[in-house]
């Protein structure tokens, strides 16, 4: 069976994407079977999955409009080593269409049922607002991974989004939960950061993630190049990083 995780903030530029494709990836290099899925319009997770959005004959949008299956949509991305459930602009009319269809938020999670044995892990990362596309990936989850910055606004933007996931559990799908906050962008050397940090560990617990994701040049050059960094350069400080917190994901689940 198939552990559902949705990489979500709703704060803009908190490194969802880059999460997703190098937990992805880095699930991927110690033998699991992973299904990233792209809820956002602009399918940079799908392009940084080395899949070019502009030529893909199906995507997420058709399974959504149940035109199309996961299987015949999703496309194995050799160089990572997971399949991809891409994104392109079409996604975005997908927001309107969905408005007057049945079971709009359930699309996803039916759609994903049907291929539940063929994975250990779907990652799907959502657009930063709570929108329907968003919705539908809750509505679909075992949980939520929160990528966060260790800074005062950051603190702002996560009491909004444990809100949407308190309502979303009491609501729609009672299986939905946190399951960690993860430190990203990280550097010690900043002593806000180092209090921010201190602040979720005393707030949070074992919430928080042991795994801290350094601030990473390698990391931010990597989308330009089609690839994920765990994928792109393995031995950079931010791919290792990322690669211990995959084990630590494996571990954490085995615990669930």
């Amino acid at each position: 069976m198939a552990k559902i995780f949705c990489v979500a903030n709703q704060k803009g530029g908190v490194g969802k994407t880059t999460t997703t494709v190098n937990l992805a990836a880095g699930l991927a290099k110690i033998g699991q079977r992973v299904l990233m899925v792209d809820l956002d319009p602009q399918g940079n997770a799908t392009m940084g999955s080395g899949v070019d959005k502009r030529t893909m004959p199906l995507s997420v949008y058709d399974v959504l409009l149940e035109s199309a299956s996961v299987k015949e949509a999703g496309l194995f991305s050799d160089k990572c080593g997971y399949t991809v459930l891409g994104a392109n602009r079409d996604l975005a009319g997908a927001e309107v269409e969905l408005v007057e269809v049945e079971r709009r938020e359930k699309r996803l999670k039916q759609a994903l049922a049907e291929v539940d044995a063929d994975y250990d892990f779907v990652l799907i990362d959502c657009p930063p607002s709570l929108s329907m596309l968003t919705l539908n990936g809750l509505c679909s989850a075992h949980g939520v991974i929160v990528p966060m910055q260790c800074e005062y606004f950051a603190l702002e933007g996560l009491t909004d989004l444990v809100n949407t996931i308190k309502q979303v559990h009491a609501n729609l799908n009672k299986d939905l939960q946190i399951i960690g906050l993860l430190r990203v962008m990280y550097d010690p050397r900043i002593t806000l950061q180092q209090q921010v940090s201190d602040q979720l560990k005393a707030h949070f617990g074992d919430k928080v993630f042991d795994t801290v994701i350094p601030r990473n040049v390698r990391l931010a050059e990597a989308p330009s190049y089609g690839l994920p960094g765990v994928v792109f350069d393995p031995s950079a400080r931010g791919s290792q990083a990322f690669l211990s917190f995959a084990t630590e994901m494996v571990d954490r689940i085995r615990k669930m």
